[in-house]
């Protein structure tokens, strides 16, 4: 037995290797606070579902072109020769290049993929595709859409504002009270998009309590924020109502600082026009957002007065704009962080999206690592990343974006590479039917999850520890040499040398390869590290060094860091990239496009299943687990070792579970006209009555005998609905869900997505 260290984005691990196989994963001695998630690469690296061969379904090879409606995800699949597959596949885009264009072929391929710099699976498809002339791809994400499309109208880019945020030293030494709308879910925090090499924020998060700084969790789920808090628990998708209770109560006490609106904001006296109720709506007073929330009055009259005697900081978390008409909590932090006049102080002001990962507020990288080039898509088209379901069903119709028209492309080859839409996109059903649609659908996949069940053509790839890449985090301040500790099993292959292949079938290969295997890209990319680093004065190791070696750790950029201090130390000099230069509560160009659900100012809007009044009495929150990254190794043993009866837990307050003879370990079902889950049930007072949370990321296992299609497993994507946050973004709003619960009696059915598809023979699988 061997001990090699891997690297992923929960963390570096240390595996026991034995006879060419992973037994075990170990925490790394050097990190602070390590993840358990690595615990799950045995089980799921050499699981069943493992996709060990290129396979084809059934039903697409036999009718080529056609697609059998009804019959992706429930079909057979015969496996075939990588000559076969690649062959097919190179057919399928050189007809639909030449009888619909590139616009033919859509490339969302949206997800956290592997860590690597190198290998990473959206810029390998996209590279490939682009010396193939292109193809419609995805803009945006599912985690912080709303803030990225509305932020930059009122006080800039989002993306920007993430490496800006303040650190949380900061906070500790100079701040008093953090105001956590959505919490600061510890389970957030263990991972970070390219990787995490320590996990700093359980250390920040104590040294502000050791130094008196007080927290205030917001959320339905108690578990939201780790640590002393007070909890305040409100009914879900009212965030934007308790902050004007306390704005209205700010001006009626005088407590709102009228020098800093003067000066670093434009539009506020038409806002406090909306908030007084002076244009013909209520007042929106504290007892008006009690009515919404559920929040006692008095405690927001309050707390409103000590966030204005105490240096706050309103962390707002990214779930809290994942909602019905989510960009309206973002505006609505900004303006009452701007009465309250500290944005720019130490300590104070706000921020969006503490714990999108575990790095935001901790640590930043001095330069941007060397990645894989994708080159130019010749393709402009490009797709809001949650309307797929839109553009599948809908070719060519119109829609909103950002006061625009656009239109859906028609799409007749979806590839999907590094993600698992049926995990993060909303109303499977809905995804499921659109999924029908195309001519072709493939899957590159390390198993068989849903979305590789409902594919045509599946490409079995290898894992993250299976080959050789560079680490390195996209806010993490340290580079780790990522060594193959096992080989890829079945006939897996590196998706490079799966691209190079299908190239030299195109007539590609030049232009995609430039003459390069992995290793030398590797090396390349690793020589425009090596020089980057350079110029910031940083000495790295040479090549063979660096991957023979240890983790490099870089200097941290900005320690420091105080999010818009310039702006406010001089807003002159330092103008915001918005039309006056200024933060912008009331904006004339947002309030210009004349959009019904995105005002000129922050606004309240109840949400939509709430307002419909028949979905079911049940809010219902979904959130990131602690035992995987979203979907990823769902069927690995720290995954499963949470399941209840092989079931994703879903939190349920004890006098909703009495209510509905629910006992805690139950087997529950899930309901409303969406779709239908089955569930283990955990009965918490740390959830608020009327609210369950179900966790995300079960793999999608629909029962097809069951005349809704049930999911068996417990992914709460079969319950929300698939509309946008707006008109403006066409953001994802998962968390505005109603839903009904009971309990399941009898024996439940097995949970089979965790094993390998039904495999067919055919006379069409030939070599």
């Amino acid at each position: 037995m061997t001990t090699e260290r891997i690297f992923n984005h929960w963390g570096i691990g240390l595996a026991q290797v034995q006879d060419g196989r992973i037994t075990s994963v170990n925490p790394y001695p050097d990190d602070r606070d390590p993840s358990a998630i690595n615990s799950n690469i045995p089980g799921s690296l050499h699981g069943a579902a493992r996709v060990l061969n290129p396979a084809i379904r059934k039903g697409w090879l036999e009718r080529q072109g056609v697609a059998p409606n009804g019959e992706r995800g429930r079909d057979e699949f015969v496996e075939v020769s990588w000559d076969v597959a690649l062959d097919l596949i190179a057919g399928e885009l050189q007809r639909v290049k030449d009888s619909h264009g590139n616009e033919g072929i859509y490339a969302g391929s949206y997800g956290w993929s592997s860590a690597g710099r190198f290998h990473h699976a959206q810029s390998q498809l996209k590279r490939f595709l682009n010396c193939f002339g292109g193809a419609v791809t995805s803009q945006g994400n599912y985690s912080y859409n709303a803030a990225m499309g509305m932020m930059p109208y009122i006080v800039g880019p989002y993306r920007q504002h993430i490496k800006e945020a303040t650190r949380w030293p900061v906070i500790a030494r100079h701040g008093e009270l953090v105001v956590m709308f959505g919490g600061m879910a510890a389970r957030n925090m263990q991972v970070s998009d390219g990787g995490i090499s320590q996990h700093r924020m359980k250390d920040n998060l104590a040294a502000c309590r050791e130094n008196g700084v007080r927290f205030v969790n917001i959320s339905p789920h108690r578990g939201d924020l780790s640590g002393e808090a007070e909890w305040l628990a409100p009914t879900p998708g009212s965030d934007v109502a308790i902050m004007m209770g306390m704005a209205h109560h700010l001006i009626t006490k005088g407590l709102h600082d009228q020098g800093f609106l003067d000066r670093y904001t434009t539009g506020f006296a038409q806002f406090q026009s909306h908030l007084m109720g002076e244009d013909g709506t209520p007042p929106k007073d504290a007892d008006w957002a009690e009515a919404r929330s559920g929040v006692a009055a008095e405690r927001l009259r309050s707390l409103a007065e000590e966030m204005a005697r105490h240096r706050t900081m309103i962390s707002v978390a990214a779930g809290v704009q994942r909602t019905d008409y989510g960009e309206q909590p973002l505006w609505m932090a900004m303006t009452l962080a701007a009465m309250l006049g500290q944005i720019g102080l130490p300590g104070g002001g706000y921020v969006v999206g503490y714990a999108v990962n575990g790095n935001i507020g901790a640590v930043d990288r001095p330069f941007r690592w060397g990645s894989f080039p994708q080159g130019d898509n010749p393709v402009k088209t490009t797709l809001p990343v949650a309307m797929i379901s839109d553009m599948l069903l809908n070719p060519g119709a119109s829609y909103d974006y950002h006061g625009q028209r656009k239109v859906f492309p028609d799409a007749r080859i979806v590839w999907w590479a590094g993600g698992n839409p049926f995990h993060h996109h909303q109303d499977l059903n809905r995804l499921r039917a659109a999924f029908q649609r195309p001519d072709t659908v493939i899957v590159n996949e390390i198993n068989w999850t849903s979305s590789a069940r409902h594919a045509d053509i599946v490409l079995p790839v290898a894992a993250t520890e299976e080959r050789r890449d560079i680490g390195g985090g996209q806010s993490d301040n340290a580079l780790i040499p990522m060594n193959p500790v096992t080989r890829p099993p079945g006939q897996a292959r590196v998706e490079y040398d799966i691209y190079t292949d299908l190239a030299s079938r195109l007539g590609i290969a030049e232009a995609f390869t430039e003459g390069r295997g992995a290793e030398d890209w590797l090396k390349l990319r690793w020589s425009d590290t090596f020089a980057a680093a350079k110029d910031h004065g940083i000495d790295l190791p040479q090549w063979q060094e660096f991957m023979a070696g240890a983790p490099v750790e870089v200097v941290d950029p900005a320690p420091e860091m105080v999010f818009l201090k310039d702006f406010r130390d001089d807003p002159v000099a330092n103008p915001l990239p918005t039309p006056s230069g200024k933060l912008e509560i009331f904006s004339e160009t947002l309030a210009g496009f004349g959009l019904a659900d995105c005002r000129g100012h922050a606004s309240y809007f109840p949400p939509r299943d709430e307002v419909a009044g028949d979905i079911g009495p049940l809010y219902m929150v979904s959130g990131q687990p602690k035992t995987r990254l979203h979907s990823q190794l769902d069927n690995g043993a720290y995954s499963m070792s949470h399941k209840i009866k092989g079931r994703e837990p879903v939190l349920i307050h004890p006098r909703d579970a009495a209510e509905r003879g629910i006992a805690d370990g139950d087997i529950v079902e899930l309901h409303n006209p969406r779709g239908r889950c089955l569930a283990g049930a955990v009965v918490t007072e740390d959830i608020r009555q009327g609210v369950v949370f179900l966790w995300t990321g079960a793999w999608f296992d629909p029962d097809f005998d069951h005349p809704h299609h049930r999911d068996r497993h417990g992914n709460p994507n079969t319950l929300t609905h698939d509309q946008r946050s707006s008109s403006l973004t066409q953001s994802p709003a998962s968390h505005s869900a109603m839903v009904e619960l009971s309990r399941f009696d009898g024996e439940p059915p097995a949970v089979t997505v965790h094993d390998q598809p039904k495999l067919a023979r055919s006379n069409q699988a030939h070599d």
